[in-house]
């Protein structure tokens, strides 16, 4: 059996790999079990003002925390996190209220290569190897939204 990509389709096998890991990481993420790096982010959506979740890799870089849109700018969670004005909640084991503050593009480039340590499924999707040098990584910044994590004490 073949696994060739049909109109811009991964094989089959793929596909229902990562659905089942979506699934597996969505229930990780809700009971708080390790690993740390696998959370749901909770926002607002823009239109329907309904809380919405989605299952988000973080990444660890220079002491600060961050998500990354591997969908880029087109993601719901990105912009339903720029209409909310960067509030957002993020669930791991317990409900923490954050701020996503976006970072510019010139600066994503050593984050994005931090964030291919921990999201293999995102090494075919930004199409740069995890052990490349951070200057590869420039070139895919402007396609990937990167958002600074910074906990609201509120």
């Amino acid at each position: 059996m073949t696994q060739e990509r049909t109109e811009g389709k991964a094989p089959l096998l793929p596909r229902l790999a990562e659905a089942a890991y979506r699934h597996v990481f969505q229930l990780v993420s809700v009971v708080g079990l390790p690993p740390w790096f696998i959370v749901t982010l909770e926002t607002r959506g823009r239109r329907s003002g309904r809380v919405h979740a989605a299952v988000v890799i973080l990444t660890a870089w220079a002491g600060e925390r961050y998500a990354v849109s591997v969908l880029g700018d087109g993601s719901d969670w990105v912009q339903n996190v720029r209409a909310a004005g960067g509030q957002a909640t993020i669930r791991h084991g317990g409900r923490r209220n954050v701020r996503l503050s976006e970072v510019p593009e010139d600066q994503r480039a050593p984050i994005l290569k931090a964030y291919l340590k921990w999201a293999l499924g995102a090494r075919r999707i930004f199409n740069v190897s995890h052990t490349a040098p951070v200057d590869e990584f420039e070139h895919i910044a402007a396609n990937h939204p990167v958002f600074r994590i910074i906990d609201d004490p509120a």
